[in-house]
């Protein structure tokens, strides 16, 4: 479809606005954003001034309230965007399943789509949710949307792919009661193409930090060294949200023991969690990792702590901040996330990559 002046999204589960971020760079204009996260949705409202929020649970909502806040009547919405609470779906939730009561927002998604009748839907959400009941809430879910007269076609997309520098990988839902083909986009970024944005690319610009060290805002510790630092910096010109958690002095010197590429595995036995002592050499492979400069970040959750992931800065022995997770998502640093900084961090990981939602919302246009 062809962009016109006036591209309208409304993004439902918005939480901070990452989805509807990238829809924003593609040139949409976004008019509503739905979540039950009221700090989630102050962040969101404070970075899409355009939009109207509306809180609460999804069950609560009608699509005419939608309607209302948006100024559109039934039919006139270009876009809805969307991506369902995933913990019932995660490979992290161990008790996932279809009877996990966050297993069914899709249904309040396709509610809502029902009232409103966009052009157009995007549904994200992590790729446990193809495995779930032998693929039941995947057809589930394409049989809803032919149901309300889309066609429908779904998609593994990598994040790494679209300049995110971040191994992550979501599964992309898009339908259309037009004509038009459904397309999703071509990788930028892989072999062949243009290299894959590093974490040193996304966060050696920012300030340098001590374990602990709460004090913000900050200016920038460098010019931008690179164009990814460059775009997310804009018009910024000091940093918010970066402020590291103060870890215990046993964490302290563990990651001291911990070289780039390094993990668990480089910790003294007798400094390691007793939990851990008689662990297998080839399990917790991510535990207490200090990734090199070169590498992609693993998957950023909805907390960087050291004792799950490798989210140990590599050349300070200190976790990652809320600004450096967001680097790692492609959020533009004008995103102020409120609340305080375990909301941040889930703000941060439950969000699309801005510039994943971008590349989204390019396909769309073609």
């Amino acid at each position: 479809m062809k962009l016109r002046h006036n591209m309208t999204v409304m993004d439902l589960f918005c939480g901070a606005g990452g989805l509807s971020e990238g829809f924003r760079q593609a040139g949409f204009h976004v008019l509503a954003g739905q979540d039950y996260d009221d700090r989630a949705g102050e962040t969101f409202a404070a970075t899409h001034s355009e939009a109207k929020f509306i809180g609460g649970p999804i069950q609560n909502v009608t699509a005419q309230k939608l309607l209302k806040a948006a100024g559109v009547k039934k039919g006139e919405i270009d876009v809805m965007v969307g991506g369902p609470p995933c913990q019932g779906y995660s490979v992290y939730n161990h008790q996932r399943g279809i009877n996990d009561p966050r297993a069914g927002l899709f249904r309040e998604y396709l509610r809502i789509v029902e009232g409103i009748q966009p052009r157009w839907l995007v549904m994200e959400n992590v790729t446990g949710i193809m495995s779930i009941a032998g693929g039941g809430i995947v057809h589930e879910i394409f049989e809803g949307m032919k149901s309300l007269g889309y066609r429908v076609d779904m998609k593994v997309l990598r994040a790494e792919e679209y300049g995110v520098p971040q191994e992550r990988r979501r599964v992309f839902f898009i339908a259309t009661r037009t004509d038009a083909p459904i397309l999703f986009p071509e990788p930028t970024h892989g072999p062949g193409l243009r290299p894959f944005v590093n974490i040193w690319d996304a966060i050696s610009d920012l300030p340098k930090l001590e374990n602990g060290d709460r004090a913000e805002p900050r200016p920038y510790r460098t010019r931008p060294q690179n164009n990814y630092q460059a775009l997310l910096r804009g018009d910024c010109n000091i940093v918010q949200n970066h402020s590291a958690s103060r870890l215990s002095n046993i964490n302290v010197e563990r990651m001291r023991h911990i070289p780039a590429g390094g993990s668990w595995r480089d910790i003294p036995i007798d400094l390691l969690p007793a939990g851990m002592k008689l662990a297998k050499r080839s399990d917790h492979t991510k535990r207490y990792g200090r990734p090199r400069k070169t590498d992609l970040s693993c998957t950023v959750l909805t907390k960087c702590d050291v004792h799950w992931g490798a989210y140990i800065h590599p050349v300070q022995d200190r976790s990652f901040t809320v600004r450096e997770a967001a680097r790692l998502q492609s959020f533009p640093d004008l995103f102020t996330f409120k609340g305080n900084i375990t909301e941040q961090f889930v703000q941060v990981g439950n969000a699309v990559p801005p510039l994943l939602g971008k590349s989204v919302a390019e396909a769309l246009l073609c």
